[in-house]
């Protein structure tokens, strides 16, 4: 979610909306494919109170990609699902570089502010002492002694 509450009646893409009867026909399956890929794990979808199956947008889009990797690429289903994981998987992974990509940044800026402040207390009558480089002389300045007045 992007931070904001959403509505119970507000849809996404993951709301289960679509009956068997119309996933299958969203997808162009037939209904007893979609109850099989449910069995084995590939998509799936909602339930209602009494164990009806609801299918999201997602979902039926899920739908069509199992399709075309099973009729145009000669995928089996077993290649399929192990393929949905993974491409779960690197969505998670993705999600979760995201989050600590944006938990470096926040930690860089407290960091670059502490040691803004640190600089900002610095004593600005205080000179930070170099050591002499190799070929450098050291000159010391010593004021002269006054002259007693008299």
């Amino acid at each position: 979610m992007d931070g904001r509450r959403r509505s119970q009646y507000q849809l996404t893409d993951e709301t289960p909306v679509y009956v068997i009867s119309v996933a299958a026909q969203l997808s162009g399956l037939h209904p007893q494919t979609l109850r099989q890929y449910d069995r084995l794990g590939l998509v799936s979808p909602g339930r209602t109170a009494g164990r009806g199956r609801r299918y999201s947008a997602r979902d039926i889009e899920l739908l069509r990609t199992v399709q075309a990797l099973s009729q145009e690429e000669g995928i089996n289903l077993a290649g399929i699902k192990r393929i949905i994981e993974l491409e779960n998987q690197v969505a998670a992974l993705q999600q979760r570089v995201a989050e600590l990509s944006t938990a470096v940044d926040g930690a860089a800026a407290v960091l670059q502010q502490r040691e803004a402040q640190v600089h900002a207390s610095y004593r600005r009558d205080l000179v930070p002492y170099q050591p002499p480089q190799p070929g450098n002389a050291l000159v010391v300045w010593r004021p002269a002694p006054k002259r007693p007045l008299g």
